[in-house]
């Protein structure tokens, strides 16, 4: 017991400590931050008798720059990039799985450079492991089946054949001389400082970030809209554009592709898929929701309680448009996805895919206004979005098993 009680405590301690700091410093769901001062200052005390609070707005004001060919808003400056990630987990790193790291990986990889192994590469070996895993798995299986076959066509008794499984299979050592194996982690009197030993005393050139956090044009709308945080550059003349220009060109990156309609030059439709798109993602960031893009597990969007750091997804947000008049789809010139009737088949394997990693699916019902209700002009505002409504129905893969109780 005496062995394992200090390194249980000691995983523990870290545990916490990490806990405490991603608390620290993902502490504000949203940009927009509420500073209280000090109550003791002279300045707070002063306001405090007259019944004015002293908490102060701070509103960072980032810059983004739209991208019409990728359909998002590009945040370049690395200090707005960390606002908005940190501070609700806005967009993502073009270089990275979620957060903006690139910068940080490089200078890793350049401190393991023949010490230890990164992180990418520990994810690429064990990926390879489980691959040959499978493969010796599935070759084992091949074979007691042919063992099988071939003693009930002599008339013996099939020998035994070991199916390995994932307690028992253990990697095969491929032999190399090349270079000896890399520990996964790094030794504990290693130089965290990148100034150790290794470098062969030449100076290495500084690395430049070079990534930039990708918003969607929901998120980016959010942030301009709803917070008034983000200013959005036009990628022509870099001069910042009124919202009326970020509205019309949010529409217009779903409109560019379509053939010109003499009648209606604007395509002033309610079905742009960016506006039934925007009213599900803001009906979830307006409940508390952290909304992420889910197209790893065939959904629209992954919902997190508080984000990607503290845990993983708890739900899946497939977006279905329904049409308050159905003759607006059938003479409507988008063909938006999952707007005809579902086969159980799709929905069955939709839902077995987010059963499988733990996920509740959610099937988000937007219902589009009808032209002839709602004026088709009003879509040239974003007034329009007020005549939207969203309703969401939780989808659970039925288990006998497990829920007889």
């Amino acid at each position: 017991m005496s062995l394992i009680g200090p390194s249980r405590r000691q995983g523990g301690q870290k545990a916490g400590a990490r806990r405490a700091e991603n608390n620290r410093i993902y502490a504000h769901p949203l940009p927009l931050a509420f500073h209280t001062p000090d109550s003791a200052s002279a300045l707070s005390r002063l306001f405090s008798l007259f019944g004015v609070s002293s908490t102060r707005l701070d509103n960072p004001h980032c810059e983004g720059i739209f991208d019409p060919c990728t359909r998002s808003v590009w945040v370049v400056s690395e200090k707005d990039s960390t606002i908005l990630w940190r501070r609700g987990f806005f967009g993502k790193g073009d270089l990275s799985r979620s957060e903006p790291s690139w910068l940080a990986r490089q200078i890793n990889a350049r401190k393991a450079a023949g010490k230890y192994m990164t992180s990418e590469e520990i994810r690429e070996k064990r990926r390879a492991e489980r691959r040959q895993f499978k493969l010796d798995r599935a070759a084992a299986i091949a074979r007691a089946a042919a063992e099988a076959e071939a003693a009930f066509a002599e008339g013996r008794q099939a020998a035994p054949t070991v199916i390995p499984s994932g307690a028992t299979w253990k990697p095969q050592q491929q032999p190399s001389t090349d270079a000896p194996m890399l520990p996964e982690a790094p030794p504990e009197d290693s130089d965290e400082d990148g100034e150790g030993e290794g470098s062969g005393g030449e100076e290495e050139e500084p690395l430049e970030n070079v990534e930039h956090l990708q918003l969607t044009l929901q998120e980016a709308w959010f942030l301009v809209w709803n917070l008034d945080c983000l200013t959005v550059l036009d990628p022509e003349t870099s001069e910042p554009m009124s919202i009326q220009q970020i509205w019309r060109a949010f529409r217009n990156v779903h409109t560019s592709l379509l053939p010109p309609s003499p009648t209606d030059p604007e395509f002033l439709w309610f079905d742009n898929p960016f506006l039934v798109h925007y009213a599900a993602y803001h009906y979830y960031r307006a409940l508390g929701w952290v909304v992420k893009g889910g197209i790893k597990f065939c959904v629209d969007f992954l919902l997190y309680k508080r984000g990607p750091v503290f845990h993983h997804a708890e739900f899946g947000v497939v977006v279905i448009p329904v049409y308050e008049d159905p003759a607006d789809q059938e003479s409507s010139p988008f063909n938006l996805p999952n707007s005809e009737i579902f086969s159980w088949t799709w929905l069955s394997t939709v839902n077995r895919v987010n059963s499988q990693v733990q996920k509740t699916l959610i099937l988000t019902y937007v219902t589009i206004p009808a032209r002839s209700r709602v004026s088709p002009e009003l879509v040239s505002s974003p007034a329009c979005l007020a005549h939207y409504s969203v309703r969401d129905v939780v989808l659970r893969r039925f288990i006998p098993a497990r829920m007889r109780d």
